[in-house]
């Protein structure tokens, strides 16, 4: 357990990084991000086009840095080392509570919103590091991998179990499914989270993508749009 600050007189040796946030729909408070939790393979037809069995096997986790998080207009910089860089368009979960061992008729009261995010890949070094059995952070934690939308708060929209979830590249659609195609769901990937990790007021879940992931190039414009939520547009640059 990191040591507390509890003297007054204490600096730091150099100015601490600025608190991850994203803004809030309808308001002019931000929220604090404080992990990022992303869900692999939560739809069949993604886990299909990926290789993979989409039988209901158990839900596994990886994460991305809440400094990845890149708001949409400020534009996506396309990163070194990648020539194969792709789109998967995704529900963000946004909690507000959080705990250890979260019972399933608990979990919703946790969220305190939804957002639209692209979980943004590098493609090519992510199937090198599955070909070795590495870890995935130099494919999937990368600057700028997070595009995210502003939070729209569950007291306004509800909590969307279905609705169309879209992505379109220069006006071309490339994903489009439906939130009810979710294998796990979101009670679901709550309540098993925490009994992984000590889940927190400013986690994000990036809950999954549909089938169509595909390339993108500098000057593309992705358009993610999920139904009750809006779009965000992103440009490649």
């Amino acid at each position: 357990m990191p040591a507390e600050n509890t003297r007054t007189d204490r600096s730091y040796v150099f100015a601490p990084a600025p608190v991850p946030a994203l803004p809030i729909e309808g308001s002019t408070a931000l929220f604090p991000v404080h992990r990022i939790y992303c869900v692999g393979r939560n739809f069949a037809d993604h886990a299909i086009e990926m290789g993979h069995d989409p039988d209901r096997e158990p839900p596994f986790f990886f994460q991305k840095n809440p400094d990845t998080l890149v708001a949409p207009e400020r534009g996506f910089p396309y990163p070194p080392a990648s020539s194969d860089v792709h789109h998967e368009v995704e529900l963000v979960v946004a909690l507000k509570e959080g705990g250890s061992d979260i019972p399933l008729e608990r979990a919703l009261g946790c969220v305190y919103g939804y957002a639209i995010g692209i979980d943004m890949t590098r493609r090519d070094l992510q199937a090198e590091a599955k070909k070795l059995g590495r870890p995935w952070e130099v494919a999937k934690a990368f600057e700028h991998a997070a595009p995210c939308g502003p939070i729209h708060p569950a007291a306004t929209v509800g909590h969307p179990a279905a609705g169309t979830i879209r992505l379109t590249v220069n006006g071309m659609i490339r994903q489009e499914g439906n939130l009810d195609q979710m294998i796990w769901k979101v009670p679901e990937m709550i309540s098993c989270l925490s009994r992984l990790f000590t889940l927190a007021p400013g986690d994000l879940i990036f809950a999954g993508t549909p089938a169509g992931v595909g390339a993108i190039r500098r000057g593309d414009t992705m358009h993610a749009q999920i139904d009750g939520l809006g779009g965000i547009a992103v440009t490649v640059i």
